[in-house]
Parts: structure tokens; sequence; C-alpha cells
């Protein structure tokens, strides 16, 4: 028994990728974007299953977790991705790393090159020139600039003009807005292309799901990859698996009286005789305090309401008047009990958020144990 565990099945990753997989054409890739620890899965396994799943590269947000994928014995042979910002000083990470990186401003190309000559024999580097087409963070809107970047990449010694790419802003709810992405975004293309035959590469996991025109010839898939859908509503519509259960146990069940209290605040105050459960997790672990008295967890395949606070390191949960719930008794707060089940995207919805967020909060105090089909893996 853990206070706070979260079990992962690398079949249902390996799943959702080959279901990814299946939705491109045969001239099109899958890169599985494994930033923030594959939002909590654990961005090594998850990379390992999504490669068996049918993806042929990778994608992480910093230089850092390129390492660290490295380090954990993904090999060069495989392609790592920096999709974010890479800074002076992480230049040598993400080198000695061999990852590829991203770039839109001349002077970040003279920094990689500054910085390859100081590593000295290594590959040369592939860099994407990434057109802002409408998300607005990094990226240049100005074409031409992209395009004076791209053939900046295409002339310097050890760099590799590899990618063109772009962002999808709202291919999670407004398409009109993506169809307008998309049409900025292939004359880019068709223009890099005079300079040299780059992969060119848009969708998201949304887009992936919801706009074939999006596939170009790489998508980035993350959150589906998960088995969560990027919706934000329901993962069954696009057949996805999730891959990531979370659950706790019973710590200890108490009475209280009309008029006792639990929590700090006195947030829950009893109007009649009822019995609560104490669960051994809370906002340090990745519960969020918006659950306070906001929120569900599964006991035996029955929905129990969170009472009260949340606090650091528990939860309390009420049991009705009849206290038929035994400590060590199993919680879900993440998964599935009996005929109920509790999506990541039903909690996000509770307190205004996304299910990326929900998974991402999973702090290192969850316990991660991977699995495949049931077996365990190292």
């Amino acid at each position: 028994m853990l206070r706070a565990l979260a079990r992962i099945d690398l079949a249902a990753s390996e799943r959702n990728a080959a279901r990814l997989r299946a939705r491109l054409s045969d001239g099109t890739a899958l890169c599985a974007v494994v930033k923030a620890r594959a939002s909590g899965h654990g961005a090594t396994p998850v990379a390992r299953a999504a490669l068996a799943g049918g993806a042929s590269s990778l994608a992480v947000a910093t230089a850092m977790e390129a390492a660290e994928l490295r380090e954990q014995g993904i090999g060069a042979d495989v392609p790592v991705l920096v999709l974010g910002a890479v800074s002076e000083e992480e230049l040598p990470t993400a080198l000695a790393a061999r990852s590829e990186l991203v770039a839109w401003d001349p002077r970040f190309i003279a920094e990689i090159e500054r910085a390859a000559r100081t590593a000295g024999g290594r590959e040369p580097t592939r860099v994407h020139v990434k057109y802002d087409t409408g998300l607005g963070r990094l990226g240049t809107r100005d074409r031409e600039q992209a395009l004076a970047v791209a053939e900046r990449i295409a002339g310097a010694e050890g760099l590799v003009l590899h990618g063109a790419m772009t962002h999808c802003a709202t291919a999670d709810g407004d398409p009109e807005f993506l169809a307008a992405q998309l049409d900025a975004f292939r004359p880019f293309v068709e223009r890099i292309r005079r300079v040299a035959p780059v992969i060119a590469h848009a969708a998201n996991s949304a887009a992936t799901l919801c706009e074939p025109a999006s596939h170009f010839d790489m998508v980035r898939c993350g959150i589906a990859l998960h088995g969560c859908d990027p919706m934000n509503e329901d993962p069954d519509v696009w057949g996805l698996e999730p891959a990531l259960e979370l659950h706790s146990y019973v710590a200890a069940v108490k009475h209280l009286r009309p008029g006792e209290s639990v929590g700090y605040g006195r947030r829950f105050v009893a109007e009649r005789d009822t019995w609560i459960a104490t669960v051994p997790i809370g906002y340090a672990d990745g519960v969020s305090r918006a659950h306070t008295n906001n929120g569900e967890v599964l006991i035996a395949g029955r929905r129990r309401p969170i009472l009260g606070t949340v606090s650091m390191d528990n939860i309390t949960v009420d049991l009705g008047q009849v206290p038929d719930v035994e400590v060590g008794e199993d919680v879900v707060l993440i998964g599935r009990s009996g005929g109920e089940r509790i999506t990541a995207e039903e909690v996000s919805r509770r307190i205004g958020t996304i299910n990326h967020e929900v998974l991402c909060r999973l702090s290192d105090r969850v316990t991660r144990r991977w699995h495949h089909g049931g077996e365990p893996v190292a």
C-alpha cells in the first residue's frame, strides 16, 4: 500500500501511438512529445513505448530533458527535437545530447555556431525554422526573417536546415483559425524548400485528430499519446486509452457529529451524523486545493465526494451515515474502480483547467510504477 501511486500502462501508450500512426498517410511521421516527464507519465518509458507503437522521433521542451533521455538509454539514432527556447548557457547540453533545435532569430544561429565550434567533432546539428502563424509565442511572425534564418542555417558550417514548423493555436476548438494558420504556413514551406528539402510539421494532438490537412510530413503528439482527449472531453471518442491511474488508500475512518468540522478553515461542517475517510494524498502530490468541497474519488466502485479543504498531505472523503469503508481500502482519484471511472478530463473540468495540467501537476512524491499489460516494467 502506497500513499500516492501512479500506475502507468505502457501497453496503452504503445497502442495509442499505433492508433495515431494509423491516422497518418505513409509519408507522414509520428513524433512523440514526451516533455514534462511525458506529462507525469515518465519520459523514457513512454518514449520507448511510443517508438514501439510507430513513432519515429521524440520531442521535448528543454535541453535538460533531451539530455535525460540520452542518459537513460535513448540512442543517438532516435531524433530528439527540443521544441523550446535554448539559452546560450544551455546550448552545450543540447548539443551534447545530439538534439535537433528550433530557431527563428539570426542571433541564435550565431550562438549555435559558436557552441558547435567549442564542442568540436560532432555531427552537424539539425535545425528547424519556426514561423509563427498565430500562436504568438516562440517563432517569428515575419516570414522574410524566417526565410533569412533558413538561408543562414543552410550556409552555416556544422548546421543542417532540417525542418520548417509552426504550432496550432486553436485546433481544439476553432477550425477557422486553424485553417488560416495552415493557409499561412503552406507558402512558407514552399519558399523554404527552395533553400533545402526540409520536413514540414505543424500538428499537435488536436490537429492530428481533427484536421488531416495539418499533417504535412510529421505530426507532434503528446496528450493523445497518453490516452487523453486534446479537446478535454472524452478519450473514448477517439479510441484512446488513458495510460495513467492515480491511487491512494483509506488511512482513517472517523465519525463527525452535527456541528463538528473537518479540515483547515472548517470548510465543511457536518449538519448530521457523518462518517469520513482520510486519504493520505494532497496538494503536494498534485491534488489541487481547488478540489476543496469540489471533487470525487472512487472507493470499491462507488463515487465518494471530497469534503473540506484539500491540505498538503491529506484529503477527506464523505462516507455518508454508514461507515461501509475500511482502513486500507484502495482509493482511485484517476482511473477505474468497478463500473465507475474518473478521467483526467473530468478532474480538470471540476477546477476549470485542462487534462495536461492535472497530469503535469503530479509531483515526485507520487511513486510511479510502470507495467505493460499487467507485466511490471523496471
